[in-house]
């Protein structure tokens, strides 16, 4: 009887780590960076240590077993799409993603969060990335999905490389097109600083094939 009792108890903890390990409904997925030249210039200026080198977060929505991510993409805007279309690389190189948990989060908690994510959809991306203007940028629509749980903060914004202390040249060809000066100290928020949020931990790693 005690054999079979601590079998039982053994089971249950493999079971339990198994679970902890699957992608549920409010995960936070962040995307690596990719060859193109925004993508590169959001990396370059928010990457806060080697361990973090993300470029878009989403975040995750599991319906009868299938993951999907409601994110704010770039010439999609806010969508509510399959992860395999979130992971499909459009410019020849290979997705990493990183799922995140959000600590002592509430099963009410994730309900409110991705009910707030739908009211979002169809909203186009907001390319200036500042918050006052239309639109969402991918980590701003992170940032409100979760806003009442104050899971993420705004900081001042930099467009500058660190090492160089200049702006990135990706963002002033970017803001040169859009006619308008660099935001650099308005509020904001980004992957690289949202995924060192003290609320989040590791879940797990995926790389598209």
């Amino acid at each position: 009887m005690k054999r079979l009792s601590f079998l039982v108890l053994i089971l249950s903890v493999v079971f339990a780590c198994s679970d902890s390990n699957k992608i549920q409904s409010g995960d936070i997925v962040f995307r690596s960076a990719t060859s193109s030249s925004l993508s590169e210039a959001i990396n370059n200026v928010t990457q806060t240590q080697k361990a973090t080198n993300y470029s878009h977060i989403g975040v995750c929505d599991v319906v009868e077993g299938t993951v999907y991510i409601y994110h704010s993409d770039l010439g999609k805007g806010v969508v509510h799409e399959p992860l395999e279309a979130f992971m499909k690389a459009t410019d020849s190189v290979k997705y990493v993603a990183d799922f995140y948990r959000i600590k002592n989060i509430t099963s009410n908690q994730v309900e409110n969060a991705l009910d707030r994510a739908k009211t979002f959809l169809g909203q186009p991306y907001n390319t200036t990335y500042i918050l006052e203007d239309d639109g969402l940028y991918c980590s701003e629509y992170i940032y409100e999905v979760f806003k009442e749980d104050t899971i993420f903060e705004l900081e001042p914004m930099t467009f500058k490389n660190p090492e160089t202390k200049a702006f990135h040249e990706g963002w002033i060809k970017h803001y040169e097109e859009l006619g308008i000066e660099i935001p650099e100290g308005k509020l904001g928020c980004n992957p690289n600083g949202m995924a060192n949020s003290k609320h989040l931990e590791f879940v797990k790693s995926l790389t598209t094939n």
